[in-house]
Formats: structure tokens, sequence, C-alpha cells
């Protein structure tokens, strides 16, 4: 599965019970890039996105998952489900904000950096966008 996460500089991705993705710019890149694939999410996630054709909602959707399907992820850990990720798009918002759940997987093992942009959000005059491909 390729993971899609937000994160701000402290790996948080929720922060007071709040999502770090309410990006219109970042909703638009998403769907662009998941256009003609699955885009995977829990209802939390849905309510922010909307209808599209790629996005299909399962309580269980990291447990779900095929190997080329997209997963977007805000309020999820993570971790129990590393063994599957083959890729990870993550997002920063190059801010730190008070934390109640952290991104958790450790970037330094097992993976490299594809490529990185940055771009201007809607709401941030810059998000980072890296791509991670896991290292065999």
């Amino acid at each position: 599965m390729i993971l899609i996460v937000c994160t701000d500089d402290n790996g948080g991705i929720l922060f007071n019970h709040r999502r770090q993705s309410q990006d219109v710019k970042l909703r638009e890149r998403i769907l662009n890039i998941t256009s003609g694939c699955t885009l995977l999410m829990n209802e939390y996630s849905r309510e922010m996105f909307g209808d599209y054709p790629q996005i299909r909602t399962d309580s269980y959707f990291l447990e779900n998952a095929l190997d080329d399907d997209y997963c977007f992820v805000e309020d999820v850990d993570i971790r129990p489900y590393e063994d599957k990720v083959s890729r990870i798009i993550l997002y920063k918002w190059n801010r730190k904000y008070p934390s109640d759940l952290k991104f958790g997987i450790s970037l330094s093992d097992n993976w490299k950096i594809v490529r990185t942009e940055d771009f201007q959000g809607y709401s941030h005059d810059r998000i980072t966008e890296v791509i991670y491909e896991r290292v065999s």
C-alpha cells in the first residue's frame, strides 16, 4: 500500500483532536495523484474530501488495502501496518503543533527519499511533499 500522511515538524498527525490536513490545495493534489487509482480512507477523512470516484470508505481500510492502493491516514496508528507499506507520501506543514497522535514510522530505517517538492497551499505558504520508498 501507499500511505498518504500529513505531519507537523514533530511528526504529529492530529493536534488537539483535529486533523493536520485541512488545506484545499493539498486535497486537490492528493485527488490528482490518486486519479484512476483507489484511495482508501475512513469515514473521518471522507467527510473532508466529499465524493470522488477514486475514494473508497472502509473502517478497516489499512487491513484491507491492496498493494497498489493509496491510503490516506489522519487518525489511525499506522505502526501495526508498516510491513504492508511500500511507499509513503508525506506532507509536512513546516510548523509545530501540539499533537495527540504521532506518525510513528521511523523513516531512518528501511526507507529512502525518492523525491521532495515544496508547493504553496491555501492555508500554508509552504507545504513540503516528501516521497519515500521502502529499501529492500
